[in-house]
């Protein structure tokens, strides 16, 4: 009996180890695959604070916490399920869809660029930040419904990267560790989003604080300090964001095309940061990083400037079937 007892408790130990050891290599894999993703998330993040600018303060929180379930939704219903698919039966396709988002943020960057360069939104912006002090529903959800939007794509890029990044192993790992990431980044993600649009706030009542001095007058300077540094810690934000986006965009499409043979681009790169970074031995892989970001960087930029007409006459000609189109409409209606 005893030593039936002391098998059945080996046999526990051994189950435990075994989970212990599988759970180690879930989150060692998830905290890999996570690191590729950075500069997605760091997109992510620069991006979705414009989305609640110019709405009232108690809205910014439920605004932000949509977006954040909906982003949720994003990875956990649709991407999840389709990332294991295509792994299971066309890994083939993994890579031409990455470059296809790494070419959509490529030229949301450019666009941006474009937008800084020759602002051509601004009389529609005004409008809109008019409407949202107001308190406009319709606008509200038009907002939420256009970071969700955004945000599936960069999603969608975050669960490829993952995926991409995963050694071979069964599907139920592959899924473990895809819905890890998916999770930790939007907590990650949508808290810091809490965090910046609320810090404002934040340093509006520091700013009134009664407290006695010497501790009130150190508060209060902190709280001025933040309100005059929110705004600029914004555009800093926009500015990093783009930059993600044509740096991440670039290097997609640089290793998606070694992938397929043309390694020329990459190799260059690689080359360049390779020997800039030789020169200052101290600093060589912050050099090696900077050269590379910048290698894909400008490539990001130049594929997004390229596809900034396309998309321009795609969408004018679409526009006009849907003017034609409501036009034979309203032409059927009156007849």
């Amino acid at each position: 009996m005893s030593v039936g007892l002391l098998a059945l408790l080996d046999d526990v130990a051994f189950m435990v180890r075994s989970a212990a050891a599988s759970l180690d290599d879930v989150a060692a894999q998830a905290a890999r695959a996570g690191t590729k993703a950075a500069g997605v998330v760091i997109d992510d993040a620069a991006v979705t604070p414009r989305y609640v600018v110019g709405f009232a303060a108690e809205r910014e929180l439920p605004i932000v916490g949509k977006i954040a379930l909906g982003s949720l939704r994003n990875k956990l219903l649709f991407l999840l399920p389709g990332a294991l698919a295509l792994s299971a039966f066309a890994p083939w396709a993994i890579t031409p869809l990455l470059m296809l988002g790494g070419a959509y943020l490529c030229y949301e960057g450019a666009e941006k660029v474009y937008e800084a360069v020759v602002p051509h939104h601004a009389h529609g912006d005004a409008e809109e930040a008019a409407a949202g002090a107001g308190g406009d529903p319709a606008l509200e959800e038009r907002r939420v419904a256009g970071a969700i939007k955004t945000d599936f794509i960069l999603s969608a890029e975050i669960m490829a990267i993952t995926l991409a990044a995963l050694p071979e192993g069964s599907i139920w790992m592959k899924a473990v560790v895809l819905a890890i990431v998916g999770i930790g980044i939007t907590v990650a993600v949508y808290g810091a989003v809490a965090l910046i649009v609320k810090a404002d706030d934040a340093g509006l009542v520091l700013a009134r604080s009664t407290a006695q001095p010497p501790f009130g007058s150190f508060l209060r300077g902190i709280g001025r300090g933040v309100v005059k540094g929110m705004p600029v810690l914004l555009k800093l934000l926009s500015i990093v964001g783009t930059a993600a986006m044509v740096w991440v965009g670039g290097g997609i499409l640089l290793h998606g095309l070694e992938g397929y043979g043309l390694s020329a681009p990459a190799h260059w790169a690689h080359e360049a940061a390779t020997r800039l970074g030789a020169l200052v031995p101290s600093i060589r892989g912050v050099v090696e990083w900077v050269v590379t970001a910048a290698a894909s960087g400008l490539v990001g930029l130049l594929v997004g400037g390229a596809l900034i007409p396309v998309a321009s006459a795609v969408s004018g000609l679409l526009g006009r079937r849907g003017k034609t189109s409501a036009g034979k409409h309203q032409a059927r209606i009156g007849a």
